[in-house]
């Protein structure tokens, strides 16, 4: 089994109610920023990465993103009867995305800063992580409220608590996935279990970046993109 990822989760299928209007006739990742759909600028952290699979999955308004992907050689993993959350999308996905830890990545932030998953890879060390989230210190989040997630120690350990902001990108071992008895979860679940094996760790972002869960976030994206 491989150590170290070679494939990439990115997560579309999400209904975007927060985008109110927005998402009433396209998906979430398919609303422009700077004149390019929000998925691309995933898809150009994922390409620069250049790992052997990388698998986007979708449910609602998944024939547009569908089409978006045509001419890409991202494998699509269609979640059609129910949306399954990020754990249970994660484990239906498994198929494709191959076997050994893999990289997930939201498809509604942009990063202002070096590439997440090169900064995650560089410091994923498997002997002691099952997962390795990259996290936002709350000074460099921009469209985020709130204290933060998680709070890290000095070995890099991560706890839940004030200070850092999950930012949509991770190392994970899936493995753990298929002790988890629901069918709909989020991948909450499965740090849960990791953190009290000790094995969560977090790295912390240099750059900056932008949260576009809701519909300001699309003018602080934009915005952000134009300083860097």
């Amino acid at each position: 089994m491989m150590t170290n990822p070679d494939a990439v989760m990115l997560f579309a299928a999400g209904f975007g109610t927060r985008m109110g209007d927005l998402t009433r006739t396209r998906p979430k990742p398919l609303i422009e920023v700077s004149g390019r759909p929000l998925i691309d600028y995933a898809l150009d952290l994922v390409d620069a990465q250049k790992p052997a699979r990388a698998v986007v999955n979708v449910h609602y308004l998944a024939d547009q993103i569908i089409a978006h992907l045509s001419a890409t050689e991202v494998l699509v993993s269609h979640e059609k009867d129910r949306i399954l959350d990020t754990g249970g999308g994660l484990r239906a996905a498994l198929p494709l995305l191959g076997t050994g830890p893999v990289f997930t990545l939201n498809s509604d932030a942009i990063w202002a800063g070096p590439n997440p998953l090169r900064l995650l890879e560089n410091a994923w060390d498997p002997d002691r992580m099952d997962a390795l989230l990259m996290c936002i210190p709350v000074a460099q989040a921009i469209g985020h409220s709130g204290p933060g997630d998680f709070s890290r120690d000095d070995t890099g350990r991560i706890t839940r608590g004030p200070g850092l902001i999950y930012g949509g990108a991770q190392i994970v071992k899936p493995d753990g996935l298929h002790a988890i008895p629901d069918d709909v979860f989020s991948l909450n679940a499965l740090w849960d279990r990791i953190h009290d094996n000790g094995r969560l760790f977090a790295v912390e972002y240099p750059g900056r970046w932008c949260d576009v869960g809701h519909p300001g976030g699309v003018a602080l994206a934009e915005s952000l993109i134009t300083d860097v």
